[in-house]
Formats: C-alpha cells, structure tokens, sequence
C-alpha cells in the first residue's frame, strides 16, 4: 500500500472493515470477489449505496489499479439498478479522499446517490429506517440481477 497525502494509516477496525469481516450488519446491494455495494445507513437521499473495495485502501492513492476498475464496474451496475428501481436519471457519484474533503470513513468508497445535488440532505443527519434500506437493497439487487 502506497501512502496518501494525508499519512493516514489504514485502520482495520474502521465500519466498512468490520462489515468486510462480518462483524456488523449491512444491507448488501451487490458483491464480489473485489467489491461490496450497500445501503449508506445515513443516506442524503432515497437510494444512497456506498461501493467499496474488498482492498484495505484509504484513498484513491492507495488503490490498486484492478481494485479500481471493479469499483467503477460495480458503480456502474448499481446506477443502472438506481436508475430502474428509482426512475431518476441523475445519480450523483462522489468520492471523497482526505478529511479535509469530508471523508469520515478512511477506507475508500464511492456513493452512489439518486437525484441532484441541489436535493442533497445532509450526510450523517440522520440514519435511515433498516426495513425500508433492506427493502431498496433488495430491489436493487434484483435490478441487477436481471
């Protein structure tokens, strides 16, 4: 692992390492051999899913090439399923690498967020209903299974 501007040192006990190792719960959208797409528990938005890779990595700096591509290949799954169970065209993809850019949890991730960024609440105000989450991950697992 390269490191990031930020010196920030990968933690193995961040949220997203925990659910990687099955120690939380999640609602899981899409997964495999690289990746792992699920609901953001504090979403801005109806349909906001996090893709994250299956590489201890805490910004783009740190992510392999081939670990890369399979999260851009997983987020773009999950918007066609976004798209299709949410009938809205605009997904906003945001990435952000560092605290001073927003980023809370250091392992990298990208959200995925139907609608327009001007309809954007804001992250972390308040965590979401779990059976409503698992209801729209299941749509959207579906989505892309078809």
């Amino acid at each position: 692992m390269s490191q990031n501007n930020q010196n920030t040192k990968y933690d193995d006990n961040n949220i997203f390492a925990k659910m990687l190792n099955g120690d939380i719960p999640y609602h899981k959208v899409y997964e495999d051999d690289k990746t792992l797409a699920f609901m953001d528990i504090m979403p801005q938005a109806q349909g906001h899913v996090l893709v994250i890779p299956k590489q201890k990595a805490v910004d783009l700096v740190d992510l392999e090439p081939e670990f890369a591509a399979a999260v851009l290949m997983t987020a773009k799954k999950v918007m066609q399923a976004q798209r299709q169970v949410f009938e809205r065209e605009g997904i906003i993809q945001m990435q952000l690498n560092g605290a001073q850019a927003g980023q809370s949890v250091f392992h990298y991730h990208v959200h995925l967020i139907p609608g327009s960024i001007h309809e954007l609440g804001i992250h972390a105000a308040k965590q979401a209903d779990s059976d409503e989450l698992a209801n729209m991950a299941e749509q959207l697992a579906a989505a892309i299974d078809s």
